[in-house]
């Protein structure tokens, strides 16, 4: 989709070249990725850049569709299974969620972050 991606260690997936080639099949040479040895240092990256940490969350109140995204918002999506700490939490510059219907609990992590990036791509053209 022509942005960044980030990779944050430790990450819930094994992120060695040859796992991310057979996860991203043929599309892996078109990724601009850049891979943070852990959390402080994707966070420092991110605030030195001026960019805006948007955390994608259950536990957020504010939908993905009410929310004005900037070209520079970085997208944060935590493990599918537990999430991310409260430190992550208390330093995104927002959370958002995406309503679920009825007694469902979350969505796949692929799916929740290429609804919210194509809305942000969206707005911002």
């Amino acid at each position: 989709m022509g942005t960044r991606l980030h990779i944050v260690k430790p990450a819930g997936f094994r992120t060695d070249d040859s796992n991310l080639k057979r996860a991203g099949m043929d599309y892996l040479d078109l990724a601009n990725l850049v891979r943070h040895d852990d959390y402080s240092a994707f966070i420092t990256y991110a605030k030195a850049a001026g960019q805006r940490v948007i955390l994608l969350s259950t536990k957020a109140d504010t939908a993905y569709t009410r929310f004005s995204f900037l070209p520079s918002d970085i997208i944060l999506l935590g493990r599918e299974s537990s999430g991310v700490p409260d430190q992550v939490h208390q330093d995104a510059d927002a959370r958002l969620t995406i309503p679920m219907h009825g007694k469902a609990r979350s969505l796949n992590q692929a799916v929740c972050a290429a609804m919210v990036l194509g809305e942000a791509l969206r707005q911002v053209g």
